[in-house]
């Protein structure tokens, strides 16, 4: 308001001026010897501060400063982003703090935690204790081959439909139709087919005179048997994001390719499949948090914090020290371990959209 009656005054003087010289010309020095219009005028025109009868008008210095270092709206959606902030910095991160802080205690059983000795104890134990080894390194193999099985099927069904093919939403809709299972369903449903007496499963293989086999109780194979099952559901959500990637390909880049005389095969492995390099690290990111939340799935399967042998992860072997033998110092320290497992997925992909400008 104080800019607008500033430069209105300023137009009006300008107008004053302009009658003044055209009725008298000569008479124009006294409004030129007038420092103070001149100044405002001056000093209105070039953007600086302006005076009005010796009172700032540049806002408030603080509120200008935030917006200044923040961006020019921050102050104005403050009311919108700030309380979801707080709660989430609260209820969240304030979460992993605390848990964190448990995990440099003795805390067990019913007795509260002591707060005053606070050490790294639990965190020697857990790098000792071979039952974590084991959990990690199976965690650490359900991530990789999950997300790479899962990649590779969606990415060969991607190809497959967007080769114009007839029935093409029908046979999207099937194959993304697993993922809107939960869980609970997923494990319950598979445990049927892997069943060893009259499981599809067996009784497939059994046609080819293989099996039966017992893909739930062999320790070297559950492992595997779980990541398949996972692959099965999620490989649909990678077709839909492969196929998104695809359809935005120019159509110029597989002419350019097929008039250079390359093959089916090089045309997708030279030209292709690098410019689909968005879409892997997006779809691989969320299969990465899948697999390390496949503690519901093993829940499932058993029906009990107990997974098969050779399918212990991390978040089993957490809940189990936490809920059955009341460790919670130590399970608040696997929790840290896994927590910078998936810090260790998710912290680069962050990065790397924040070099994108994506942030």
């Amino acid at each position: 308001m104080r800019d607008f009656l500033s430069t209105a005054r300023t137009r009006l003087r300008r107008a004053a001026d302009g009658d003044a010289d055209s009725d008298d010309v000569g008479a124009g020095s006294e409004r030129d010897d007038d420092p103070v219009s001149t100044g405002d005028a001056a000093a209105t025109e070039a953007g600086a501060v302006v005076t009005d009868g010796g009172t700032a008008a540049g806002g408030d210095g603080f509120r200008d400063r935030l917006n200044e270092r923040f961006g020019e709206d921050f102050t104005e959606s403050a009311p919108f982003w700030l309380p979801p902030f707080l709660l989430v910095g609260l209820f969240v991160y304030g979460a992993i703090a605390w848990n964190f802080v448990i995990s440099l205690t003795d805390y067990k059983g019913f007795v509260g935690p002591d707060y005053s000795d606070l050490d790294f104890e639990m965190y020697v134990r857990a790098v000792n204790d071979s039952g974590v080894i084991d959990a990690t390194v199976n965690t650490f193999l359900l991530v990789v081959g999950f997300t790479t099985v899962a990649l590779a099927v969606g990415l060969v069904l991607a190809i497959l439909i967007d080769r114009n093919i007839r029935f093409e939403n029908t046979f999207r809709t099937i194959y993304l139709l697993p993922m809107s299972l939960s869980f609970v369903v997923t494990a319950q449903f598979w445990l049927w087919m892997y069943n060893f007496n009259n499981g599809v499963v067996n009784i497939a293989l059994g046609t080819v005179g293989i099996g039966p086999v017992d893909w739930i109780g062999n320790s070297s194979l559950v492992l595997w048997a779980v990541v398949f099952a996972l692959v099965w559901q999620f490989s649909g959500y990678t077709m839909v994001v492969y196929l998104a990637g695809l359809r935005a390909i120019p159509t110029e880049h597989y002419e350019a390719a097929r008039v250079d005389g390359a093959s089916t095969l090089k045309m997708y492995w030279r030209v292709i499949i690098p410019q689909l390099k968005g879409s892997t690290i997006s779809a691989a990111i969320v299969l990465m948090v899948f697999a390390l939340k496949a503690f519901d799935f093993l829940y499932s399967l058993v029906s009990g914090y107990r997974p098969p042998n050779g399918a212990d992860i991390l978040a089993t072997k957490m809940v189990r020290e936490a809920y059955s033998t009341n460790n919670w110092a130590y399970a608040s320290a696997i929790a840290i371990i896994l927590f910078l497992m998936a810090l260790s997925i998710i912290g680069p992909y962050l990065y790397y959209e924040y070099n994108q400008g994506n942030l």
